[in-house]
């Protein structure tokens, strides 16, 4: 009797440690996995694709009926004057399908971004709460409307998209400044 006691207790006792040395393993792996995660500047320095990029620090953009912009990578000089415009090429009103282009810091966190500009209608969705995250960005356009913005970058990666709800999981890209 003692003895069928004593078989599971050893399994139990085996399995325990056993665990434990996975949960070190793990925490080990953790470690290991997020070195290289505490240099995310070194990262977006190198964006896929920069080097196909013209530099200019003058640019139009263009957002359609299809929730896009025509560019997704922008390339300018570094503490210079970047010139964009946005042109609105679609034909769906304002109330529907309106386009801005928002030029935010590196590092603001684009869903949290857009979630709260969602609920900025009354400033065309553009939130007073994360005005300090923005950069620069245009007014919010109709069909065949545009606007021009004129902003200054340091080096670094800019992430851009537009604010009306539900464009920004679409319309976005990087301004990359060099």
């Amino acid at each position: 009797m003692k003895k069928l006691f004593l078989a599971p207790a050893l399994a139990l006792a085996i399995g325990i440690s056993s665990c434990g040395n996975n949960a070190e393993k793990k925490e080990e792996t953790t470690t290991t996995e997020s070195t290289p995660a505490e240099t995310p500047a070194a990262a977006e320095e190198t964006v896929p694709g920069i080097e196909n990029v013209t530099l200019s620090n003058t640019w139009t953009v263009e957002g359609n009926d299809q929730m896009q912009y025509n560019i997704n990578l922008i390339r300018v000089k570094a503490g210079e004057p970047v010139e964009l415009t946005l042109n609105n090429v679609g034909k769906m009103p304002k109330e529907a399908m309106g386009h801005n282009f928002v030029v935010l810091k590196p590092g603001v966190d684009i869903p949290t971004f857009g979630g709260e500009a969602a609920s900025a209608a009354d400033n065309e969705y553009i939130p007073k709460s994360a005005l300090t995250s923005i950069v620069a960005h245009t007014k919010l356009l109709g069909p065949g409307e545009s606007d021009k913005i004129t902003f200054t970058l340091e080096k670094g990666v800019y992430p851009y998209l537009c604010s009306f709800p539900g464009h920004f999981g679409i319309m976005q890209g990087k301004i990359v400044a060099e």
